[in-house]
């Protein structure tokens, strides 16, 4: 075997370690049958909700340890292919199995990083929300090309998006935007988007087609799982009704029954437009709900609060990645050094690659203060 096939043999083994390792490989079939005789039990879905969570779990368990299985037999098989090409001489044989190895490699890669998101709330839901920065008009359009570009990697991942809130610009675009997504990892994912994105494109707006620079602000916390407590006391929040205001469209309402919530202590505000007025302060008050554990998760992880104390206003010096458009063409992530000339995927939400750079900085970070404190 040629010693770069072996380098990557290699690094897909460390990576089937650590997949093992995550979900407890030895154990995993033992678990996988205590679950299977809990689902076969009659009485399961007289509490439907514990009933979801035990087959999303008992699915997760699924997952994994057909992936580890799936690539540790594509990798024996590959290996043995290359033995047999190697001692009948067939050139051909060997480096389709080589071939196909690589290919494992990015697999295995992939794995591993999700096999990484495994935080406090990295596995549940999220609310994401947009707010158009310096640059009136044209931050209003940028916030709406980011809100696409959420939208559509949403999509392509399989989750489920619900716009909560909405407010329009006063010439184009959005002044601000509040999703919901769902699926699984879905908050460990977009949690590295949390911070302000700069776009650097010739105006659509402007005559004389001069380069503007435009600011957004991008905020990600988690959707809190029922057997999360968050109190919130009665006389710390004010309620408001309002008629909301949106870009038209089915997903956006204009009658009088939105509502916004603001914790006084905090000053953190929260709307929702979607619904009923009962609907919107329900789903209102499960995201200041969310955004206080979003606090506290922050208080906990010195690396996520630093970046959030950091985040300043939606302009210059703080921006976490910059979208140029012209004279060139390329999206940089300042804080992984992370880049692309595919700029047309990107904004059509091909993101797994900041995403899983980010994450992977943030695991060596966290492995680098383990060790120090050890």
């Amino acid at each position: 075997m040629r010693a770069e096939t072996q380098n990557i043999v290699a690094e897909i083994e460390k990576s089937l370690e650590l997949l093992a390792q995550r979900m407890d490989y030895e154990t995993a079939p033992h678990r996988l049958e205590e679950f299977n005789a809990r689902v076969e039990d009659p009485n399961l879905w007289d509490d439907p909700e514990n009933a979801q969570k035990l087959m999303r779990d008992r699915q997760l368990l699924v997952d994994a340890i057909e992936t580890y299985e799936s690539i540790k037999t594509d990798l024996n098989d590959n290996i043995e292919l290359i033995e047999l090409g190697e001692m009948e001489e067939d050139e051909e044989v060997v480096t389709d199995a080589e071939q196909a190895i690589k290919g494992l490699k990015s697999k295995a890669a992939k794995k591993e990083l999700e096999a990484l998101l495994d935080g406090e709330a990295d596995g549940n839901d999220t609310f994401l929300e947009i707010n158009s920065g310096a640059g009136g008009t044209e931050s209003c359009d940028w916030a709406s090309m980011l809100a696409r570009m959420y939208v559509r990697w949403a999509e392509k991942k399989g989750y489920t998006v619900e716009l909560q809130s909405e407010t329009a610009g006063e010439e184009a675009g959005i002044k601000s935007a509040a999703y919901k997504i769902s699926g699984h990892n879905a908050y460990g994912w977009l949690k590295s988007e949390s911070g302000v994105h700069r776009l650097v494109r010739i105006s659509p707006f402007d005559s004389a087609a001069k380069r503007h620079t435009s600011f957004c602000s991008v905020w990600v916390y988690p959707v809190v799982d029922d057997n999360i407590e968050i109190e919130v006391n009665p006389s710390d929040i004010r309620i408001d009704t309002y008629r909301s205001s949106g870009a038209g469209g089915q997903h956006v309402n204009t009658t009088d029954s939105a509502v916004r919530i603001t914790h006084i202590p905090t000053g953190i505000v929260v709307t929702s437009s979607e619904k009923s007025q009962h609907q919107n302060r329900d789903i209102a008050m499960k995201a200041l709900k969310s955004r206080l554990y979003q606090q506290e998760l922050d208080r906990r992880n010195a690396d996520i609060n630093a970046a959030h104390e950091a985040k300043g206003d939606a302009g210059w010096g703080n921006q976490i990645r910059s979208y140029v458009l012209q004279p060139y063409q390329m999206v940089k992530d300042l804080r992984t050094n992370f880049e692309t000339s595919d700029t047309k995927g990107v904004l059509d939400g091909d993101l797994d690659g900041f995403m899983a750079a980010t994450l992977a900085l943030n695991v060596a970070g966290k492995s680098r203060s383990e060790a120090q404190g050890d």
